[in-house]
């Protein structure tokens, strides 16, 4: 079996990449990391060879575009007053924050980045505990973890702030 064309595995899978890098780094960040994403694996994608699981593959360099970021975004100086008028203008910055549940969305981006990348990817990408570790570079059971410690945070999070 050879490699589909790239533009097919843009077509099926950029939706899932955006939507998974906007809750892993923010709207505002996202695009950026989206084009790093595909640019990295464009140049990439002639050497993978026969691969049965591109989504897989996609996943795990978007987490590393990622996690490049926010490395990056930490040693950044920034000073406090754009910080205050972005956070002002930007909202929630994660996907969804049109659809009502906006609260949502802040508490999944201020979750701890393992859990937010593991409910990002189980939950806008639909991947599995053995897709998530694979893309984390983690066991599955650290994997099914990460998931299972985010969404307990998020429900006492949400019932705290709704009482």
């Amino acid at each position: 079996m050879t490699l589909p064309p790239f533009q097919e595995l843009l077509d099926a899978h950029g939706r899932d990449v955006f939507r998974f890098l906007v809750a892993t780094v923010g709207a505002g960040e996202a695009e950026d990391c989206y084009q790093e994403t595909w640019i990295s694996a464009l140049r990439a994608y002639p050497r993978l060879g026969e691969r049965s699981n591109l989504r897989g593959w996609i996943l795990t360099v978007a987490h590393r575009k990622a996690l490049d970021h926010l490395r990056a975004a930490r040693r950044r100086a920034e000073p406090i007053g754009d910080a205050l008028e972005r956070v002002a203008a930007d909202g929630v910055g994660a996907p969804g924050a049109d659809d009502g549940l906006p609260e949502v969305w802040a508490l999944v981006h201020a979750l701890p980045s393992k859990q937010r990348t593991a409910i990002a990817l189980r939950f806008l990408a639909g991947a599995s505990h053995a897709q998530i570790a694979a893309v984390m570079e983690t066991s599955e059971e650290a994997a099914r973890r990460n998931v299972h410690e985010g969404l307990k945070r998020l429900r006492k999070e949400y019932r705290d702030g709704h009482q």
